[in-house]
Order: structure tokens, then C-alpha cells, then sequence
């Protein structure tokens, strides 16, 4: 069930972001991700449209909006590829007819995952707190389609 999140989710959507962001980018070093997962309550759950993907009363998944901007989408990874990043996808795209989101080049699961939902490449740059370079990609509906 996708819903909004809310301040009691915050430990599920940090062990979601932990478990999936070790599989999705082993390349980023430990310190990084120790500083992000304090960065996560303090600064971006409050500037961000979070919703969660809730199965029996945990946490599964979870999207982060800044404006029509993905800023996360993470599942956790015992849960993918059942349909849950699909929905919050979908879910975004209800909300946001055009979606950006910036992905890590080494991150081949988020780079097909994006490419299956009909992302396309804008440009490329290199995120500076890691070094790693990022691909900027754009969701826009073709026209005479719909969303989703």
C-alpha cells in the first residue's frame, strides 16, 4: 500500500535506504553513507514528498520528491522486482507528468530500472561529495500517451 510517509517510518525507510543503497552502490564508502543517513532526517525528508510502500506494517520501499525531481527511490532489496518500485514510480508520474532524477553511472540496477520506466539520458556530470559521475535523466510522456 503506498501512503504517505510519516515521522514513525523514519527507522524502516533508513534501514531501506541502508540495505538497498549497499547492493545498489558498493562503491560508496562508508563514511559517505554514514553522513548521508544523518542527512536523511535532517535535511532531505524536510525539503521532500515522501511516500512509502508499505507491506504488513514495514516499511518496503520508498520515493522522495523535490518538486517533479526524484531525489530517492530505493526497495529494499529482499523486496525487489515484485512491483514496488513500479508503483512508486507510477505514483510519481500521477503526480508529475515529467520526472529528472540524477543516477549514479555505476549503479546498472537503477540505470535499467529508470531505462525500463522511460527515462532517457540528459547529460552527465560528477557528483562531488563522491567523485562518481551521475547521469541526469528526464521522464517526459510521449505525446498522445499517458503517464504511467
Amino acid at each position: 500500500m503506498i501512503r504517505v510517509y510519516e515521522a514513525s517510518d523514519l527507522e524502516d525507510l533508513l534501514d531501506v535506504w541502508m540495505a538497498a543503497s549497499l547492493v545498489a552502490h558498493p562503491f560508496l564508502t562508508a563514511d559517505f553513507l554514514a553522513s548521508e543517513r544523518e542527512n536523511i532526517p535532517k535535511l532531505y525528508l524536510p525539503n521532500a514528498e515522501t511516500w512509502i510502500d508499505e507491506a504488513a506494517g514495514r516499511v518496503v520501499g520508498f520515493i522522495a520528491l523535490i518538486g517533479a525531481a526524484v531525489g530517492a527511490l530505493f526497495v529494499h532489496p529482499s523486496q525487489q522486482r515484485r512491483g514496488i518500485g513500479r508503483r512508486l514510480m507510477n505514483k510519481a508520474k500521477a503526480l508529475y507528468p515529467e520526472l529528472e532524477v540524477d543516477v549514479f553511472t555505476a549503479n546498472p540496477i537503477g540505470r535499467a530500472f529508470y531505462a525500463k520506466n522511460g527515462f532517457q539520458p540528459v547529460k552527465e556530470s560528477v557528483h562531488e561529495p563522491t567523485g562518481q559521475r551521475v547521469m541526469r535523466l528526464r521522464f517526459a510522456p510521449k505525446r498522445g500517451s499517458e503517464a504511467g
